[in-house]
Order: C-alpha cells, then sequence, then structure tokens
C-alpha cells in the first residue's frame, strides 16, 4: 500500500511515517517503479507499536536508541520488549524516561508553589 493508504490504516499522517523513517524507527520501506513507498501490514503493525510507546510517554528519541527492539512489539502475539534478554532492553530507557518525568513533576510542583504564593501575598513577594 502507498504512504497515505498505510498511514491512514496505522491512524496517523503520511508525514509522521516519513518522519519515522527519517529517524531510524522505521525501516527505508520497499520503493514502486515510479519511486512511491510502499508499506505492508508488518510496517503498518510497528507504526502503530511506536505511537502507542510515544502516547504512554516515551519520545522518539528513547525509541529511536532501540528501533530494533520494537520488532517485538508486532509478532502475533506481541510480546513486551523486556520479554527478551539482551543488553539494549528498554529498562533503562524506561526508568530513564520516569526519573526525567518525576523531575519536571518537582520542577512545576515547585513553581506552582511560587506562584500561588505570590498570588495570595498580592506580588508581596516578588524579587525586587
Amino acid at each position: 500500500m502507498r504512504i497515505g493508504d498505510a498511514a491512514a490504516a496505522a491512524g496517523t499522517t503520511p508525514r509522521a511515517l516519513r518522519f519515522y523513517e527519517q529517524r531510524g524507527l522505521l525501516p527505508p520501506p520497499a520503493r514502486s517503479a515510479s519511486g512511491q513507498r510502499e508499506y505492508g501490514p508488518t510496517e503498518v503493525a510497528r507504526v502503530r507499536a511506536i505511537r502507542r510507546l510515544l502516547a504512554v510517554g516515551l519520545t522518539v528519541d528513547d525509541l529511536a536508541s532501540r528501533p530494533h527492539r520494537l520488532d517485538l512489539l508486532t509478532e502475533e502475539p506481541p510480546r513486551r520488549c523486556s520479554d527478551s534478554p539482551g543488553p539494549e532492553t528498554f529498562a533503562p530507557v524506561v526508568t530513564a524516561r520516569l526519573a526525567a518525568l518525576d523531575a519536571e513533576i518537582a520542577r512545576l510542583t515547585a513553581l506552582r508553589g511560587r506562584l500561588a504564593r505570590h498570588v495570595a501575598t498580592g506580588g508581596a513577594d516578588a524579587p525586587g
């Protein structure tokens, strides 16, 4: 199928497919005689897996660090990326992402506290 059909089947856009390919998340697809990208069910399943991982909070960079592990999610039945042992599991990536999220939550909580104090004091606690 062509890029527009593959993107629709995966619930995304052709631009996203080209971006995933550029970032190494999606292997370069086969090309038709006229040079158009051709995708199959395997690529569509991989894009769906990529979108699920992005939706739960991983980043494109996180996924790009372990693109070969994405194949595990497209098997029938799908396997967890951590099921297959190896030195490059997603466990360290997920741990690092959780730490980054915790740090951002702490930063935003502190910022919220400062703003709430500023409003409560009518701006009297603002640095001069």
